[in-house]
């Protein structure tokens, strides 16, 4: 079978991935959730024309210069305006959020005023305009400030709230169900015997889903057996999981049952060597409206293939307004070989230099069993089929990592 090219296995996976049903939730519980509609302001911020500093509201007109004397008639403070016209010669004692009154078109800061009982005389002219927050300046009724696909930041949430929004609609999150397999696996804490190793796939993966906004189902370790592989399959169906990810059993060997007991339970299935290092095997199809994406068993290629694969397809099942990865430029920080036919992912540190060029260096070795090398890298280095060899100081694209 010939290897598929990266992008093409990345078309397949996402082709029919719409975002899921929207519901609403209150805004206490949206953050990072996903908007499925735009949200227009209800209402103008500040509503009115509002001081930004504690001092008097005054007419620029009547003080020009430092030689006036004004007449303070009342006060405006936060939440109590003050209902009088501001006349000739006559100021109102304000404080920062106070209403600005009929009448005034400035605001002379207390510092720049000396008191004497009801009269005030400034030490500094007054602009008109000045210390003034004016009516709609930071938003206004029917502006849209946030847009459907949006990713919901800490301080959206303070923005919908000042735009008078108690819940928002989002998208559903995606539910993603994860499998380990292989009798070689035991938990972390247990004792391996012989040619045992501990499980690790399942934590890296379900902590990636979990911060992509996916709600995560976990299903433990089926063992090599179709019955215990096909349970696994039976519950991501019975928990409505709208992902099924498993790990090992990807590829063609007398104990890889995971194909076998998908196609038994009626998955419409895609086998695939794709042409990339690392992570050449992988599955993926469809078992009713629950997508199945079989990663390899090497916990490097299975968080590689999980972080280029899965990941897009949470963000388009999310509603996100971005679903791919941004690749970024950097320099080479050693020497590589030409590369093969299989798209390399390389794990690498990064650098920056004091004017601020990024450094990529790829750690030494590459194997897709090395758990250390793979939390010490900071990004992937992407070195297409074929790719010449580079030297040191080389321009190279990079996939950050999370962190």
């Amino acid at each position: 079978m010939a290897l598929m090219p990266v992008a093409d296995a990345l078309a397949a996976i996402l082709a029919g991935a719409v975002p899921l049903p929207e519901e609403m939730i209150a805004l206490d519980d949206a953050f990072h959730r996903v908007l499925a509609r735009d949200v227009a302001a209800r209402r103008t911020q500040p509503p009115q024309a509002m001081s930004a500093m504690d001092g008097y509201a005054v007419r620029a007109a009547d003080s020009p210069d430092l030689s006036v004397r004004l007449k303070v008639i009342g006060e405006v403070a936060a939440g109590r305006p003050f209902e009088r016209k501001v006349g000739r010669g006559e100021a109102v004692r304000i404080f920062t959020g106070g209403v600005i009154p009929d009448g005034a078109d400035a605001v002379i800061i207390q510092e720049d005023t000396g008191v004497d009982g009801d009269q005030i005389t400034i030490t500094e002219a007054a602009v008109a305009g000045r210390h003034i927050r004016p009516a709609g300046v930071d938003f206004r009724e029917g502006d849209v400030l946030l847009n459907r696909g949006r990713r919901l930041a800490d301080r959206d949430l303070s923005l919908a709230a000042g735009m008078n929004y108690p819940e928002l609609a989002v998208h559903r999150r995606p539910k993603v169900a994860v499998l380990g397999t292989g009798d070689e696996l035991v938990m972390p804490g247990e004792i391996p015997g012989p040619g045992q190793i501990v499980y690790s796939n399942g934590y890296g993966l379900r902590a990636l889903a979990r911060a992509e906004g996916a709600e995560v189902v976990d299903l433990g370790i089926a063992a090599d057996t179709v019955p215990a592989t096909t349970q696994g399959i039976r519950r991501a169906r019975e928990a409505d999981a709208d992902i099924l990810i498993t790990m090992g059993g990807a590829s063609v060997g007398d104990h890889d049952l995971v194909k076998q007991s998908l196609e038994a339970e009626g998955t419409t299935m895609a086998f695939w060597r794709i042409a990339m290092r690392p992570g050449k095997p992988m599955m993926h199809g469809r078992l009713g409206t629950m997508r199945v994406i079989g990663l390899p068993g090497n916990p490097v290629s299975s968080y590689v293939c999980g972080f280029l694969f899965l990941v897009p397809l949470i963000r388009a099942l999310s509603g996100r307004d971005t679903i791919h990865h941004r690749r970024e430029s950097a320099l080479l920080g050693r020497d590589l070989a030409a590369n093969d036919q299989r798209e390399d992912y390389l794990r690498a540190r990064l650098e920056a230099r004091e004017d601020g060029t990024l450094i990529a260096v790829p750690v030494n070795l590459q194997d897709s069993s090395l758990l250390g090398n793979l939390a010490a890298a900071r990004a992937l280095v992407i070195r297409p089929p074929f790719a010449p060899a580079a030297a040191k100081g080389s321009p190279c694209e990079l996939l950050r990592l999370p962190e």
